[in-house]
């Protein structure tokens, strides 16, 4: 379960939350395209996780912690939904394919 501590309303299509999860903080983000949201949740450490809008391969020319979830349109779905791809150094965090949102982001 998700609780949101905060929101914070950019115009009429984009929001921040800040998320606790099992008592560690995450910052959400939701921008409203046409047809999905586009969803990332970002950890104090800077990993990131993704919806499908996310460039894993623009993630590793940065060398960034990044890992990608899909078919999802809130946070709570990409906690529960598996994880597609991975980043080099997500890998370097014990962070694989098939494991859950959730379970890759409390590897961060």
């Amino acid at each position: 379960m998700v609780f949101v501590s905060s929101r914070i309303v950019f115009g009429e299509n984009a929001f921040t939350e800040k998320l606790v999860i099992e008592d560690k903080e995450f910052e959400g983000f939701s921008i409203s395209v046409d047809v999905a949201p586009f969803l990332l949740i970002r950890t104090k450490e800077g990993c990131i996780l993704g919806c499908g809008f996310l460039d894993v391969a623009a993630a590793d020319a940065l060398d960034s912690c990044a890992f990608k979830v899909k078919g999802v349109k809130t946070f709570e779905e990409m906690l529960q939904a598996k994880v597609v791809e991975v980043s080099k150094a997500a890998k370097k965090k014990g962070i694989s394919v098939g494991m859950t949102g959730k379970t890759a982001l409390m590897k961060c």
